[in-house]
C-alpha cells in the first residue's frame, strides 16, 4: 500500500471512529437519571424529570448527579415539589401587609375598607378574594387585577406587585424577568405568571442556582449564594478580609455596596475600604467602580480583591477564608420563627448529600 494511500485509509478510520463515538446522553436518559433521584412518594415523578431535563438543556447544562441533585435539593426545601405551594395564613398576611401600607401613605382604614368591598374580575369582592388565598399565586392575581383596577390599589403599590418570589424553587420574579431571553416555552401572559407554573419555575429556580461559575469547593456556599444572591459567600468573605484589615466590625452579609447609597454617604463595606486608600490607590469613585464587580466571578481577579486579603493576612499573621456563609437573617412576612441563610444553606446541603446517596 502507498503512503498515500495509507494515509487516506487512516483518516477514514478516524472518522469512523469519531462518527460512532458516545455524544452524551440522550434526553430520555437524562430523564430516566433525574427521575431516579426524585423521592418515590413525589407523585408524577416522570413530569418533573421531564421539566428539569429541558431546564437543563435549554441552558446548556451538565444533566451531571451533581448538577441534578443541587436542583432537586433546592427544589425539595423550597417547594415540596409542588409547583405552587400553600402558605399557611397567607390571606391574613396579606390583609395586614395592606393595613401597613395604606398606614403608611396616610390612607384612612374607612377608604381601605371601601376599595376592598369593590367587585373584582371575578365577581367577588377584593376582600373575599384576599381572605380565601392560599398561595402566591393566587395573591399575585389579586394584587395584579386591584393594581389595574382601582385607583386606590395603584396607590397603595405604586404600581408595584409586592409578591416578588414563587413557584416551586421561590425564585425571585425580578430575576426571571431579567432573564427571559432563551426561554423555551410559549409566555402565557407574562413571565411573572410562567413563575408560578412548574416548568417556568424550574426554569428559572435552576438558572439562579446552576447557569454561572463560582469559585467554590463546597456546595454549601452556592445554596448560600441561592438565598442571599449570586457571590453572596464570596463576598461575605471578602468584608470579613476587610473587617480584619481595618480592624472594623462589618455585617457579614454579602452586599458590599448598599443598594443607592450616595458617593458621600457610603455603606459600611465601602466606608471601611476608603479607610485603607494608601493601600489600594483608589478615590472614592474608583473604589465604587471597583466594587460594582463584585457580582461578577473575575472580582477575585482584581487588584483591590487581592491587596485587600494580602493586608488582611499579613495583619491576622495565616490565612483567610475565600467564601463564608452569608450571616443573614431571613426576614419575611411567611416566616413565623428566626431562620437565617446559614440554616437554608445546611438544610439543603443535607437534602443534596442525601439525594446523592439515593
Amino acid at each position: 500500500m502507498s503512503p498515500r494511500l495509507s494515509f487516506t485509509a487512516l483518516a477514514a478510520l478516524l472518522l469512523s471512529a469519531c462518527a460512532t463515538m458516545p455524544s452524551g446522553p440522550t434526553p430520555s436518559e437524562v430523564r430516566a437519571r433525574i427521575a431516579a433521584k426524585i423521592p418515590a412518594t413525589v407523585s408524577d415523578r416522570e413530569g418533573w424529570a421531564t421539566d428539569v431535563q429541558v431546564a437543563f438543556h435549554a441552558q446548556g447544562l451538565t444533566p451531571n448527579v451533581e448538577n441534578i441533585c443541587a436542583t432537586l435539593a433546592v427544589l425539595e426545601q423550597e417547594g415540596g415539589y409542588v409547583a405552587d405551594p400553600v402558605v399557611p395564613g397567607l390571606g391574613r398576611i396579606a390583609r395586614d401587609e395592606l393595613e401597613r401600607r395604606a398606614n403608611a401613605k396616610l390612607i384612612p382604614d374607612l377608604a381601605l375598607d371601601a376599595a376592598l368591598r369593590l367587585r373584582s374580575t371575578d365577581g367577588r369582592s377584593y376582600a373575599d378574594r384576599i381572605a380565601s388565598v392560599r398561595t402566591e399565586r393566587e395573591l399575585s392575581l389579586v394584587y395584579e387585577d386591584l393594581v389595574g383596577r382601582v385607583p386606590l390599589g395603584a396607590r397603595l403599590f405604586d404600581d408595584w406587585n409586592p409578591v416578588q418570589t414563587g413557584g416551586p424553587m421561590q425564585v425571585s420574579i425580578p430575576f426571571a424577568e431579567a432573564h427571559a431571553r432563551g426561554y423555551p416555552y410559549p409566555v402565557e401572559h407574562s413571565i411573572r405568571r410562567e413563575v408560578f407554573t412548574r416548568r417556568g419555575g424550574l426554569y428559572f429556580g435552576i438558572k439562579h442556582l446552576l447557569d454561572y461559575e463560582t469559585p467554590y469547593v463546597r456546595k454549601v456556599h452556592r445554596f448560600a449564594d441561592y438565598n442571599a444572591g449570586r457571590y453572596a459567600s464570596r463576598n461575605a468573605a471578602f468584608q470579613n478580609a476587610v473587617a480584619v484589615a481595618t480592624g472594623r466590625t462589618l455585617a457579614l452579609d454579602g452586599d458590599v455596596l448598599e443598594p443607592g447609597a450616595p458617593l458621600d454617604r457610603p455603606g459600611e463595606t465601602e466606608a471601611a475600604l476608603r479607610m485603607l486608600s494608601n493601600a489600594h490607590g483608589l478615590d472614592a469613585r474608583a473604589l465604587r467602580e471597583a466594587l460594582a464587580g463584585a457580582n461578577r466571578l473575575d472580582f477575585n481577579d482584581s487588584a483591590l480583591y487581592r491587596r485587600v486579603f494580602e493586608i488582611a493576612e499579613a495583619r491576622s499573621g495565616k490565612p483567610l477564608p475565600r467564601e463564608m456563609i452569608p450571616g443573614i437573617r431571613l426576614e419575611s412576612p411567611k416566616i413565623t420563627r428566626e431562620l437565617t441563610t446559614a440554616w437554608f444553606a445546611t438544610r439543603v446541603e443535607g437534602r443534596y448529600r442525601r439525594c446523592l446517596a439515593r
